[in-house]
């Protein structure tokens, strides 16, 4: 009878751990390849510069081994364990894993920052090492143990979406309904991963499986489809990107770099589908465990990366002195403009932006004057060496436009950055108050922190990476997504780039 194979409980905790880290820097080449060919091909000068942004924040990161993006995302393993092998631990598998997590993100060279609250619904308390993580496990016959390993940051998972579609409904007309509405919060070019069939968990659960596959439709496209299936998601591919929605939506002839598709039976009265987009940073790493040790990745040819010099886009900046910036100043910014800023900037996203609309409706004064400012929306990794701050990319802006008009009525604040479009009632708000609002490019966190020269707390330090910070910045790119006007990037971009397929 051939023994088992024994695992034990540090091979698992080391490799989870170095993966993690791993995909934390080293996006997968096949990712990058694609990106590429899209810069490439790329017509629209601001999608193209984005596009290029993304890559060389992918080749820095890479290089100085910090993380791509600032949200180093929630840790999602799917777990196959061979019948054959016995673990040697008296420890649940999920604690080993969680255990992983706790160390990666605690790394004393590269701290990942934690993003995870242990209650979800009341106090909402940050859990300090970003565990848990979401396990899922299936046993299936083997002599060894497969983990693959995923960060999804919060931009794109909160743009999932479910539907149960009758029979004959077209899964295509859906998807070209739905993927609009996701706006840009979830920072394409990236992908769409769908689940079809089973249940409504099964189906999602399909949907975040099917964006661990390997990135092949340059091939595909070029070798041409052999099954429905390779049809359906060619025409997705063509259509999605006909949309016109382009890199972070400023409207160009890239959305998705692929699309893919998982399916499973499902009741006959039933079409479930699961529709999950994957951001600009696609972390993922698969490890397989026989027994023999713990499981350390060799790093990719960086020789892969594409040598990108972000002025060939053609994209020329307006450089802006945040520290004599004025209302008129703002008023000359014009939709789709890359600005260059320099100066003082203050930071405040989710749960700062509350606490100050709490001491506004109190009729408190704020800990900090936003008159003439500019604010980001941001939550920063931690710095570590000669570091001033760590990769400080945008989070979605769409979170604080229930606060805009308070906030901008009240303080006399100039501009907001962030990522992706505003909501209606923002953008009536950011034109009736003569403000307006920035895009930085998410995905391009350790980018953006190279313009970062010095950051100190100045309000609410209870919050740790959702306090005010100031920021003394040189030459940070942003791009003016809505005017003084109310006129939005957003849909004048896409409008301008959209096509039939």
């Amino acid at each position: 009878m051939t023994p088992q194979v024994v695992i034990a409980e540090e091979d698992v905790i080391a490799s989870v751990a170095d993966a993690l880290q791993y995909i934390s820097y080293f996006h997968p080449p096949d990712f990058i390849a694609h990106l590429s060919r899209a810069y490439e091909r790329e017509r629209s000068p601001a999608a193209k510069d984005a596009i290029g942004q993304i890559l060389l924040n992918s080749r820095m990161a890479a290089l100085g081994h910090r993380p791509i993006c600032q949200d180093t995302g929630l840790v999602v393993a799917f777990v196959k364990v061979g019948m054959e092998v016995r673990f040697d631990t008296a420890r649940p598998l999920a604690a080993l894993i969680d255990e992983a997590v706790r160390r990666a993100y605690l790394h004393a060279d590269n701290p990942l920052r934690a993003s995870m609250v242990g209650d979800p619904l009341f106090d909402r308390r940050n859990t300090g090492d970003n565990g848990p993580a979401v396990v899922h496990v299936e046993l299936v016959p083997g002599r060894t143990v497969e983990i693959t390993v995923a960060a999804k940051g919060g931009g794109s998972e909160n743009k999932a979406r479910f539907v149960n579609l009758n029979p004959a409904a077209s899964v295509v007309d859906w998807v070209l309904k739905t993927v609009p509405e996701l706006g840009a919060g979830w920072c394409p070019p990236g992908m769409i991963g769908l689940g079809i069939g089973g249940s409504a968990e099964k189906a999602m659960l399909l949907a975040k499986e099917a964006l661990l596959a390997p990135i092949d439709m340059s091939d595909l496209l070029a070798r041409g489809p052999s099954s429905k299936e390779e049809e359906l998601r060619i025409e997705l591919y063509e259509k999605i990107n006909a949309l016109g929605i382009g890199a972070q939506g400023l409207g160009g002839l890239t959305t998705v770099v692929d699309v893919k598709i998982a399916r499973f039976p499902c009741h006959a009265a039933s079409k479930p589908v699961a529709l999950i987009p994957q951001c600009a940073a696609n972390r993922h790493a698969h490890i397989v465990l026989d027994g023999s040790g713990p499981v350390r990745l060799d790093p990719p040819d960086l020789a892969l990366w594409p040598q990108i010099v972000l002025e060939q886009a053609g994209v020329a900046a307006r450089k802006v002195d945040l520290d004599t910036l004025t209302r008129a100043d703002v008023a000359g910014w014009q939709p789709g403009e890359k600005l260059l800023l320099s100066g003082h900037l203050l930071t405040g996203r989710d749960a700062a932006h509350q606490r100050m609309v709490e001491l506004l409706r109190a009729g408190q004064d704020l800990p900090v004057s936003l008159k003439d400012r500019v604010l980001y929306y941001v939550g920063p990794v931690q710095a570590v060496r000669e570091e001033a701050v760590g990769p400080a990319g945008p989070t979605t802006a769409t979170r604080m436009d229930g606060y805009v008009e308070e906030i901008l009525a009240a303080t006399g604040l100039l501009a907001m950055i962030g990522k992706g479009e505003r909501g209606p009632a923002a953008v009536e708000a950011i034109a009736r108050h003569k403000a307006a609002s920035l895009i930085a490019v998410g995905g391009a966190a350790y980018l953006v922190s190279k313009a970062i020269k010095s950051a100190r707390v100045l309000a609410f330090p209870d919050l740790g990476m959702e306090a005010i910070h100031e920021f003394v910045v040189e030459d940070m790119p942003v791009t003016v997504a809505v005017d003084a006007g109310g006129r939005s990037v957003h849909v004048t971009g896409p409008a301008q780039w959209r096509r039939s397929a």
